[in-house]
């Protein structure tokens, strides 16, 4: 089998279709007023990619790593956070220091000690997204001779869209992309900001709104994905219900988003059998 996990071959279809989307749009139209209408439609979709993107650069998608790469670029160019961006800004990053904010690569307290606001919080960690996760890729060459080549190759072809026809590259995937890490360092706030806690259990919310949950692949069970970071996403409902009772009830919080979701009541997950959970990483 090509996907490690069937749970992901849904949503590789959805990305690679809206990337032939966004070829199509780029060589189709030719009006800019169309070309910003597209960009303003597809904030949301794009936006809806990123965490999808992130869970595969916790957990490889695809048993072949050539594949995983060529994945990684259409992730990238719509949302701006290339081949290993993750895997060192955040998973090397963030979940080793995110209880420790002197450290924290995604931090939310300034270095007076005082509490980010959110939109402080939002344009602190986009603008130094990059920086720090190359910095991060100092102690792992690797993975930062990766990323530096693949965030080369996306940005390369990011640069040759929009020499190539400006106002169609601009708004199809550039302005898309520095958009979506904007959107996505803005909506991570409310996931640890206020919380100093040394313990795993106690440094993170959770968001218990099943269409969250959908559309984010499980991301609202925050503290079961801190507790195994390599846990497949669809695996997160079954840790979280074999934790939860170790999770200070406060912590269990409503979305940002829940005036504008479905069923805005806080629900226990549908747990499935899942007999390898034990054995992950």
């Amino acid at each position: 089998m090509l996907f490690r996990h069937r749970e992901d071959k849904k949503i590789v279809a959805i990305a690679l279709s809206l990337t032939a989307l966004d070829v199509l749009v780029y060589f189709a139209l030719s009006s800019v007023w169309m070309f910003a209408v597209y960009w303003i439609l597809m904030f949301i979709p794009k936006g809806l990619i990123a965490p999808w993107n992130h869970h595969h650069q916790h957990c490889m998608t695809f048993r072949s790593p050539v594949l995983n790469r060529l994945l990684e670029v259409s992730y990238g160019m719509h949302t701006g956070m290339t081949t290993n961006l993750w895997v060192l800004h955040h998973n090397l990053g963030h979940h080793v220091n995110y209880r420790d904010q002197t450290k924290d690569e995604s931090r939310w307290r300034r270095k007076s000690g005082k509490k980010m606001g959110v939109i402080e919080y939002t344009l602190s960690v986009t603008l130094t997204a990059y920086y720090r996760a190359f910095q991060v890729g100092k102690r792992y060459p690797k993975h930062q001779r990766v990323f530096v080549i693949f965030s080369a190759l996306t940005w390369a072809l990011v640069v040759a869209s929009v020499i190539y026809k400006p106002w169609a590259g601009v708004f199809v995937f550039a302005l898309p992309m520095v958009c979506t890490v904007m959107y996505t360092s803005w909506v991570t706030y409310d996931h640890h900001a206020g919380l100093d806690s040394d313990d795993h259990m106690s440094a993170s919310y959770n968001i218990m709104n099943k269409w969250f949950n959908r559309l984010t692949g499980n991301l609202g069970y925050h503290t079961a994905h801190h507790y195994k970071q390599g846990l497949h996403w669809s695996k997160l409902p079954a840790l979280h219900e074999e934790i939860k009772d170790r999770i200070p009830a406060e912590l269990m919080v409503k979305s940002t988003f829940d005036a504008f979701l479905p069923d805005d009541k806080v629900v226990e997950p549908v747990v499935e059998d899942v007999p390898e959970l034990k054995h992950a990483s």
